[in-house]
């Protein structure tokens, strides 16, 4: 069985983590005390600059890893102009930016989200081909938002295609609500690597048209209970025999669950971390 890796999407908002934290500067650096592993979500809206990558490389222990998630501009989600002149000078910047966590060895994958209306034509594949050359130097995991990747002859077609151009391929647990969400098909495309999102599977909030950042707070509201993540820990023990690492990001984050739920799947799991920060004290721990 590989090593299995679990953590969060993003780690800003994840309050029961910093109780007694007097520092917001300071989460990142507990945030590590829990988890081996995070998803960087920032990078989707702006790609960092080096103050902040050397930053976060500073407060994470040797072998602490990040999953990046790839600009916006570079999945088709941003709507208006984009703030470069070619796509080459934006993934040029994007991956001058993540270079230093690849060469820190604190790189897991860069990734790739796609939107709900990026769905199966030739035209789409064409630009992850472009994609993945772009982003050659790096492990590089690819998301769909659309059912029809996975719709019949299509599914062994979209894993073969992974496989052709070494993507690691996104397991997804998440609601089943129709052509804009994917089914859970926990097969792996990649000979090193695994990955895992796990959005929850509140059908209802998935489907609600939202306005701006409403999303944060409707989308991913859910609490996987102990019956659920134990069938999951089984899914993620078939997956992890198959490569050396698995790595798996809670992205229920909406009502403050997703914490909560990475560290009882943590246990449920029987996993004791090595080489995690110092648990951050409160004022009055002994």
């Amino acid at each position: 069985m590989s090593q299995i890796n679990i953590g969060l999407s993003g780690w800003g908002d994840h309050h029961t983590l910093y109780e007694g934290l007097t520092s917001v500067a300071k989460k990142l650096e507990a945030y590590a005390g829990h988890f081996p592993i995070v998803e960087l979500d920032s990078s989707f809206y702006a790609i960092p600059p080096e103050r902040n990558i050397m930053k976060w490389l500073n407060e994470t222990p040797s072998t602490f890893q990040f999953i990046v998630k790839a600009y916006q501009g570079m999945t088709g989600h941003q709507r208006g102009e984009i703030p470069f002149d070619t796509k080459e000078e934006m993934f040029s910047a994007f991956n001058t930016a993540i270079k230093p966590l690849k060469e820190a060895g604190k790189l897991a994958g860069v990734l790739c989200q796609f939107p709900p209306w990026f769905d199966c034509q030739r035209k789409h594949v064409d630009y992850l081909r472009v994609v993945r050359q772009q982003l050659s130097e790096f492990d590089a995991i690819l998301e769909f938002r659309h059912q029809s990747w996975y719709d019949g002859v299509m599914k062994e077609k979209t894993l073969d295609y992974m496989k052709e151009d070494n993507w690691i391929h996104s397991i997804c647990d998440e609601p089943q609500a129709g052509e804009r969400s994917i089914p859970f098909v926990p097969v792996t495309t990649h000979s090193k690597k695994a990955f895992v999102r796990f959005h929850g599977r509140n059908v209802a909030a998935w489907t609600k048209p939202v306005k701006g950042q409403e999303w944060r707070d409707v989308r991913y509201l859910y609490d996987y209970s102990h019956h659920e993540l134990a069938e999951l820990a089984e899914q993620i023990k078939k997956i992890a025999a198959s490569v050396p690492n698995t790595y798996v990001i809670f992205n229920n984050n909406s009502g403050g669950h997703a914490a909560g739920n990475g560290q009882s799947f943590i246990k449920e799991l029987g996993i004791s971390y090595e080489g995690l920060a110092p648990k951050q004290l409160n004022l009055f721990d002994e």
